[in-house]
């Protein structure tokens, strides 16, 4: 049972929940960020640890992005509420050996979050944990830079929006190791005669493969991203067609979509999935490297985009939708009517 008696908070005068997230890796994770802003905007503390060795031992909550989760460190931390996140499953090699180690030695926790189905299946867990899914969201600044457009370029000052509109043909942004095997596409868009904008830290191992008419920001301030989308006319998915990768979320797509970019994308599982429910008409490339030239040249500007509305994929409305803040006491419940209902869903009595 979760313990909320202390401390007060002295504005809201109610029990304040302090949940304490624990990384357990290097991973980019923008989800911990929404949370923190969620509980701390709602009046309660969020607090981040790299390690699960760092929170304390009267934790009230310890909420476990998975990773594994030492069984010692759940001993210690027996009075928490536990919660175990799997934004993913294994990466290769082994995945599904490493998934399996994770199914059967992870300690029990009280809650489980999953980012979708297919993660949920793929863990089997069924020992009756409660559990629900949460998939990724946006943040608001990517919405931001959406609307309005962009002025027309000035160089008369140099304020911040005034970044060149349509600099580049098209954008990647993303962890660029994981574009080492679409070296040869790359070229692709080289030999169609369109530009790249590479968003992030570029390896070397990828610096040396890539053609001329590639440009490197670097790494960039989060809170620049958006803008540097902007820079682009089209916004560049390429994940590898593997499992767990070709069944996950891609952030970057979802990003690409606030910012109002038509999006081209080779095409595996979740990328149709995702076309398919939010009515999008993505530019989805063959398999076939000879067809590249051809879909980055005419067929680049002839396709008909439709980029999908994720405006409902904001964090506060992903996030506001689930239940377990109302079981942590960070939202409250839902206050039962003030008139009967009848079994046919009218509302009884009279005002």
């Amino acid at each position: 049972m979760l313990n909320v008696t202390t401390p007060l908070s002295a504005s809201a005068q109610k029990p304040t929940v302090c949940v304490h997230f624990v990384r357990g890796g290097p991973a980019y994770l923008p989800e911990i960020d929404a949370y923190v802003d969620f509980i701390t905007s709602h009046g309660h503390q969020a607090l981040v640890h790299d390690t699960g060795a760092t929170v304390p031992l009267n934790a009230q909550v310890a909420w476990w992005m998975c990773g594994r989760v030492s069984a010692a460190e759940a001993r210690r931390l027996k009075n928490a509420f536990h919660i175990h996140e799997y934004a993913s499953t294994s990466a290769p090699p082994h995945a599904r050996l490493k998934d399996f180690v994770k199914h059967w030695t992870q300690p029990k926790p009280d809650y489980r979050l999953f980012q979708n189905g297919w993660v949920r299946e793929r863990m089997g867990f069924d020992d009756g944990v409660p559990h629900a899914l949460r998939d990724m969201g946006v943040a608001q600044a990517f919405f931001d830079a959406a609307a309005p457009a962009l002025p027309e370029p000035s160089y008369e000052d140099d304020a911040p929006a005034r970044i060149p509109p349509n600099e580049f043909d098209l954008v990647y942004l993303g962890e660029m190791n994981r574009l080492l095997p679409f070296v040869p596409l790359l070229h692709s868009i080289h030999d169609a005669g369109r530009t790249l904008l590479l968003v992030g830290d570029v390896p070397d191992a990828l610096r040396t493969q890539l053609p001329a008419n590639v440009t490197c920001t670097g790494r960039v301030p989060h809170a620049d991203v958006p803008h540097q989308l902007r820079r682009a006319r089209f916004g560049l998915n390429l994940v590898g067609n593997i499992e767990p990768y070709n069944q996950q979320t891609s952030t970057k797509l979802l990003e690409y979509c606030a910012v109002g970019l038509p999006v081209v994308s080779n095409d595996y599982a979740w990328v149709r999935y995702f076309a398919a429910h939010y009515q999008g008409n993505l530019h989805l490339l063959r398999d076939d490297p000879n067809s590249w030239q051809h879909s980055f040249g005419e067929a680049l500007d002839a396709y008909p985009y439709v980029v999908p509305d994720v405006r409902q994929l904001a964090w506060p409305k992903l996030l506001g939708k689930l239940a377990i803040w109302k079981h942590l006491h960070i939202l409250p419940e839902a206050p039962k009517p003030s008139w009967p209902i009848h079994a046919t869903g009218v509302l009884g009595g009279s005002r």
